[in-house]
């Protein structure tokens, strides 16, 4: 099948009925001092609902432009991302930030949480910008934070938590929404090897008990392999990867 064809199927299918995230015939460029860098071209990934995703990939390879694009944070050149069935692009800047607040959220290898407020404050930052109620929106924080073994530090500002206490109060800041899906670049990246595992082995946790579709981009292959599915970015493409050849990776 040739790119025309490929282009003209992906505008005109139907959403993949399990999807919550899909991308059709994605490409991606760059300008680099007059020079086009390509880094992706006429990809496809569907996340389904409740599934869990790693990307991996050499460095530079296009993941975290890749996991940019499908949460509307960056537009691609061409192409589409489907969000639970609606086309982004066929949306206002303020519709897409709207459709992205209910429906995804995000986690960093930095927690990104904003220094002058607490742990309560930070995580139901997303409901109050979502149009909820202060009361609500802090039972509810509240609520995530305790699921995330944090409710004896809801008042604590970012600089009074470990470091992976402040990954664990990320985590809950994505997940308060109850989104579709959670996007993750290398949430685990900036923490020591223990605490890295209980920070994975409570997102899985979460994801099984939640239904939430988790996408992660890393480069630990131990944790790709605990995910349903993995692909490796390679040369602008991703390539379903087989579990049983990590040792090879």
């Amino acid at each position: 099948m040739n790119k025309t064809t490929s282009h003209k199927r992906a505008i005109t299918e139907k959403p993949h009925t399990s999807a919550v995230l899909e991308g059709r015939s994605l490409s991606k460029s760059f300008d680099d001092a007059g020079q086009e860098v390509r880094v992706f071209d006429q990809l496809d990934i569907i996340v389904p609902a409740g599934e869990t995703v790693a990307i991996i990939g050499a460095s530079g390879a296009g993941k975290s432009t890749l996991l940019h694009v499908l949460g509307s944070l960056e537009q691609p050149d061409s192409g589409q991302v489907l969000l639970q069935g609606q086309d982004i692009s066929t949306l206002s800047d303020a519709q897409r930030g709207r459709l992205r607040n209910r429906h995804l959220g995000f986690v960093y290898q930095f927690h990104h949480l904003l220094p002058e407020f607490s742990a309560l404050e930070n995580v139901a930052m997303p409901l109050l910008i979502g149009g909820r109620g202060t009361a609500e929106a802090n039972k509810r924080a509240r609520d995530m934070l305790e699921s995330v073994g944090l409710g004896h530090r809801l008042s604590h500002r970012p600089a009074q938590l470990s470091g992976g206490e402040r990954q664990r109060c990320a985590i809950a800041r994505a997940l308060v929404t109850h989104p579709a899906a959670v996007l993750a670049d290398e949430p685990t990246g900036n923490l020591d090897e223990h605490t890295a595992e209980q920070v994975m082995d409570l997102m899985l946790a979460l994801n099984r008990d939640m239904g939430t579709a988790l996408v992660i981009v890393t480069h630990d292959t131990r944790l790709a392999a605990r995910m349903d599915i993995t692909y490796r970015m390679h040369d602008g493409r991703l390539h379903r990867h087989n579990h049983g050849d990590f040792s090879a990776a």
